[in-house]
């Protein structure tokens, strides 16, 4: 979006000033299409059910309306008596916590009575949280558990919350937070409104739409209604054995300042950044068993490109919002073609271009052909010199032709092992 705080803006005309002008200083003089239909539908009080992909825009969606209805709600925003909570978000993990609390006091930076938001979550000290929260808080972000613990040291009430909203509530369902999300939903008031936002909608998450939501608006934007991120997308072929080497090949010679390299596991994250740091690059891992304060630094120091590869887990990463990253590579293939979609959505946002590269092996094609399937599309394969692949599929002990293979020629656990680590 054209960053002029001048242009004309589309956004609904009954959004507070204050609003407008945040809205405009970002640059953003043209809502999304969430962000259309959903900001009058939540202003007018009504439930809505958003299914949107990453990048949609679907913080300010909320947010927006969120703020004003609390300006305008008698004494919500003048009093922060007691342990009130008027507007509670739920989010899946601590990045995300992170990344929309700061978008919420952004947007009200220019409001006459400035709310307080507090983000809480997980991995750190609960003490400092429930010392933010003495007086109690406008709007709180916080993943369920320890939301929970909150309320547990009487940190807390939601018997005032107004608005609820539930974001990225399939991962939340995805990473066990369903026990805790009922004990949460029990505790509110059920005078509410109520705003799900997921990008899928597995039974799962239909059946707690069901029971959450009053006659909501439904909201289905399409890739096809999102404008399409510039991002350039590459398959490279590799053997899974020399897959660090060939990272380290392009960060050097594509001279790539900043990469965010997705791996399936915590341990091939350790080992794939211990590597790449003996090679002479600065790379860390990021995984669920960092410390918060670890996790908050590696984000930093990404930032502000003092490490220039940070190697990740999907967990993890959910919620990591760098500004202008230029880079994303599929170390690991996703799971599934969701997954993929919001990897490569972490480059190539806010109208900057990006590149998304994958390796692909001779176990992991038929595994690329179904994700391209699913997004029907199709990457071009490549060979990057001195990394051609030489190792094909084992035979098929089905297929009538195969003699079952030979002994000793097919890899051993071990040699699978090494071959996943790189």
């Amino acid at each position: 979006m054209p960053n002029d705080a001048s242009a004309p803006l589309s956004f609904p005309a009954a959004l507070l000033p204050p609003l407008l002008r945040a809205i405009a200083e970002r640059g953003y003089t043209v809502p999304t299409p969430v962000q259309s239909e959903a900001i009058p539908a939540i202003l007018q009080g009504r439930d809505v059910l958003v299914s949107a992909q990453t990048g949609s825009g679907k913080t300010a969606a909320f947010s927006l309306p969120l703020l004003q209805q609390l300006m305008q709600s008698p004494g919500a925003a003048r009093s922060q008596a007691g342990k009130r909570v008027y507007g509670l978000v739920l989010v899946p993990t601590r990045e995300l916590a992170t990344q929309v609390g700061e978008a919420i006091v952004r947007l009200a930076q220019y409001l006459p009575l400035r709310p307080k938001v507090a983000v809480v979550f997980g991995g750190v000290s609960i003490n400092p949280q429930m010392m933010n929260l003495r007086g109690g808080a406008h709007i709180v972000v916080a993943t369920p558990g320890r939301l929970l613990d909150l309320i547990d040291h009487n940190a807390l009430s939601l018997a005032d919350v107004g608005t609820l909203v539930l974001d990225e509530a399939d991962r939340m369902l995805d990473l066990g937070f369903g026990d805790e999300l009922q004990r949460v939903l029990a505790l509110l008031p059920p005078q509410r409104q109520t705003l799900l936002f997921s990008a899928t909608f597995p039974p799962a998450i239909e059946a707690l739409a069901g029971t959450l939501l009053r006659e909501p608006l439904r909201i289905e934007v399409t890739a096809a209604m999102q404008a399409a991120p510039d991002i350039r997308q590459r398959a490279i072929e590799v053997d899974p054995g020399r897959r660090t080497q060939l990272l380290r090949h392009l960060v050097q010679t594509e001279k790539w300042d900043r990469v965010l390299a997705f791996v399936a596991t915590k341990h091939a994250a350790e080992i794939v950044a211990d590597k790449l740091r003996k090679a002479g690059i600065e790379a860390e891992p990021f995984h669920g068993e960092l410390s918060q304060g670890k996790r908050t630094q590696v984000l930093q120091d990404f930032r502000i490109k003092a490490v220039q590869v940070v190697v990740a887990t999907d967990v993890a990463a959910r919620g990591i919002d760098i500004a202008q990253l230029p880079v994303v590579v599929n170390y690991d293939l996703p799971r599934s073609a969701v997954d993929y979609t919001h990897r490569i959505g972490r480059t190539g946002r806010a109208g900057m271009g990006g590149l998304a590269v994958s390796f692909v092996s001779a176990t992991t094609e038929a595994h690329m052909r179904l994700i391209e399937k699913r997004h029907q599309m199709k990457v071009t394969r490549e060979q990057v010199a001195g990394f051609e692949p030489v190792e094909t599929l084992p035979p098929n002990p089905m297929d009538p032709g195969a003699t079952g293979g030979v002994k000793g020629r097919r890899p051993s656990k071990k040699d699978k092992l090494r071959a996943a680590q790189g």
